[in-house]
């Protein structure tokens, strides 16, 4: 053999090689990128976990029929249809329920702080806190850092009436600094200075108002309003919040 077929045959193998280890290496990538989205789909779906339509405990109705001569702007369209449950995880408790209350009002007109997390949602005397005129909020603490999926609100609801400026938010801290995200605010004009709020102005019922939360994370839950069409002041009957804690 001719020392250039010696060279030509030294070189075709040495290509081979190389092809080989070629193809090893997409083959064992392609495996890692399969198996690294099985992991993230796996994870997410873990995260997910199955969902429940949100069953919430009612309380009796006060009034019935269509309110009157409340001209509130960006009021959403009362209707007698029945409202379609939100779609939670299947494994959310409400993180509310007794837990520390505190308010921008120390002294509350009628009640105690309480009532806001106590589980009564009656529009009964001695059901509600009622706290100063203008701006206010409460807030709960949740205890610890959590994924909130649906937060529920009862303003009084004896009589037809509008709270106005209503806007909620929660954050990692009692201060409002940390991660705060607003997953409400009716707030239209940004008369409150909280911000222009795209959501609308409701009506008060027993049925109360329920806000999709998203998973959103944090501890602390923080509800405003700006006195109602009925007077200045600000009523609170209950509020719950759905979710989990952060693992």
């Amino acid at each position: 053999m001719s020392t250039i077929h010696k060279i030509l045959l030294m070189t075709m193998a040495a290509s081979m090689v190389s092809v080989s280890a070629m193809a090893q290496t997409t083959t064992a990538t392609e495996s890692a990128s399969t198996t690294a989205t099985a992991d993230a789909k796996s994870t997410a779906t873990a995260s997910s976990g199955n969902m429940k339509a949100l069953k919430l405990d009612l309380p009796k109705p006060v009034f019935v029929g269509t309110p009157k001569n409340i001209k509130v702007e960006n009021l959403e369209v009362a209707s007698a249809a029945k409202r379609e449950p939100l779609q939670v995880p299947a494994d959310v408790t409400n993180l509310a329920e007794g837990k520390e209350v505190t308010a921008s009002d120390e002294e509350p007109i009628i009640g105690d702080m309480e009532q806001v997390t106590d589980g009564d949602k009656e529009a009964a005397d001695g059901s509600y806190v009622e706290f100063g005129p203008g701006a206010q909020w409460v807030q709960i603490d949740l205890g610890q850092s959590s994924e909130v999926y649906a937060v529920v609100l009862w303003h009084y609801h004896s009589m037809a009436r509008v709270y106005n400026d209503v806007v909620i938010k929660i954050a990692d801290d009692a201060d409002m600094i940390s991660n705060v995200q607003t997953i409400f605010n009716n707030d239209h004009d940004n008369s409150s200075n909280l911000g222009v709020g795209k959501d609308k102005a409701y009506i008060e019922t027993n049925e109360g108002k329920v806000i999709d939360a998203k998973g959103v994370k944090g501890r602390y839950l923080r509800l405003y309003s700006n006195g109602n069409t009925a007077n200045e002041l600000n009523d609170y009957i209950e509020v719950e919040a759905y979710g989990r804690p952060v693992k």
